[in-house]
């Protein structure tokens, strides 16, 4: 019999999946494809001997049969050679949150959508915190802890708010949320999922195993999930900031209501709140639906939505330096959410925009600019593309830089005292920076030196 599980990816989320299979007394094998990888390193990284075991480069057929499942890392397609290899082994593959879900206890609140996730995630799991404390609430998933880390650190009584991606779905096969949550769905991620009908479903799939004890909250405002939501069975509560709705929570002349089983409610006003922009008033509406469904006390919903500031690189405010306010939205990476943090400037605003392409159309990023974006700097791999995109859109005010360090001084230089200077780069950040979070801290860090 197989008892052999193969974790594959040597990621942050692979070596916490190892972690938990080996503390759950499972024998492990932990493989890259990439032959360059420090073997060492990795089992250091695990920080287990014995039933670990590491192989980099090509995966063996005898290695194969001893496979009971596979547990793949989020950034690996399912296209890869060595993945199609195990299926037709027909070998189960598992995602992480499969596997954590499979460890884990609790009641699972999970958030997928293509923009709002983490706000919406940290909002939550600030509101669960306050509700059931520190020890009894865990936040995790693609916000940065992964599920595999704290699973087995979960009671019954845990309550458990993932932020999860499209790339965790994609193999999630019994988890089962007792709230999901879809903010919403727009272009994203299609050089994996090819086609937007494919992200689609990937994306619909977080509800696929709940029943009617459970809830679904979705934004009204997005057609696609507006129309899923009626084909469900399950209960479901929507959430718009155009739309004055009979049930659910709107926004209204600025302020947030709640319309749920007939007894309406006002949530708060929008300078109540630290969160700006139309984006983090649909992200405040569906941490409230969320924690409605949860059954948690009014008084601390109240209490968090009002005490609670931005994610950090989700349109932070970094400083004000020469009368010129700075604003980091490093996690704005593509550009439907970098869309929404040009919505939140209120003045003229010089915008630097560019780096991996993730095979995005920047018209609609172009055409939102109107008279707010006095100019664009652009860099990385997308810089041309925007450029001609720019273009063909009657937008001329753009220029090339070659490093952060550039654009943070080129925009300094163009910024005047009441402007506002805004990262939000509507693309990836590999080529130039490990992923998001460093191109933010730099960002900030270079802000601070000016």
């Amino acid at each position: 019999m197989k008892h052999t599980v193969l974790v594959a990816g040597g990621g942050k989320s692979g070596i916490a999946a190892a972690r938990l299979l080996l503390s759950a007394k499972k024998q492990v094998i932990l493989y890259d494809e990439n032959p360059d990888k420090d073997e060492e390193q990795l089992r250091q990284q695990v920080g287990a001997e014995g039933s670990l075991k590491i192989v980099l480069g090509e995966l063996s057929d005898e290695l194969l049969n001893e496979i009971e499942y596979c547990v793949i890392s989020p950034g690996i397609s399912l296209e890869q050679p060595f993945v199609i290899k195990i299926q037709k082994a027909n070998i189960p593959i598992w995602s992480e949150i499969e596997l954590a879900y499979h460890y884990g206890n609790g009641s699972i609140i999970a958030i997928t959508g293509t923009n709002g996730k983490t706000t919406t995630t940290a909002l939550v799991g600030e509101i669960m915190k306050n509700w059931v404390g520190e020890e009894h609430a865990f936040v995790v998933g693609n916000i940065g802890i992964p599920y595999t880390e704290m699973a087995l650190k979960m009671k019954e009584d845990s309550v458990v708010t993932a932020e999860i991606s499209s790339f965790q779905l994609e193999s999630a096969i019994t988890f089962h949320p007792h709230v999901s949550a879809i903010l919403n769905i727009t272009p994203d991620h299609l050089n994996r999922h090819k086609t937007m009908e494919c992200y689609i479903e990937v994306k619909e799939s977080i509800t696929k195993n709940q029943t009617a004890d459970d809830f679904c909250v979705l934004n009204y405002d997005d057609e696609v999930l507006r129309i899923f939501g009626e084909s469900l069975s399950i209960p479901v509560i929507y959430f718009s900031s155009r739309h004055e709705l009979n049930e659910g929570l709107f926004l209204k002349d600025n302020t947030i209501y709640s319309r749920i089983n007939g007894i309406e409610k006002v949530i708060g006003t929008v300078d109540e709140f630290h969160l700006v922009g139309q984006c983090n008033y649909e992200n405040i509406m569906a941490a409230v639906a969320i924690a409605s469904c949860m059954g948690v006390p009014e008084q601390v919903v109240a209490k968090t939505i009002r005490e609670f500031r931005a994610v950090e690189h989700r349109i932070e405010f970094v400083e004000e330096k020469n009368g010129v306010r700075y604003y980091n939205d490093s996690k704005g990476t593509n550009p439907d959410a970098a869309i929404q943090a040009i919505k939140a400037m209120t003045t003229p605003t010089v915008l630097i925009g560019g780096g991996y392409d993730k095979g995005s159309d920047y018209t609609e990023w172009i055409q939102t600019f109107g008279t707010k974006i006095k100019k664009l700097l652009l860099m990385g791999a997308t810089a041309k593309k925007i450029a001609e995109c720019a273009d063909a859109n009657g937008f001329h005010e753009y220029q090339f830089v070659e490093s952060m360090e550039e654009a943070v001084a080129v925009a300094a230089s163009c910024a005047k005292p009441g402007e506002a200077v805004l990262l939000s780069p509507a693309c990836a950040s590999w080529g130039m920076f490990p992923n998001y979070e460093v191109r933010g801290k730099i960002f900030k860090e270079l802000v601070r030196s000016l």
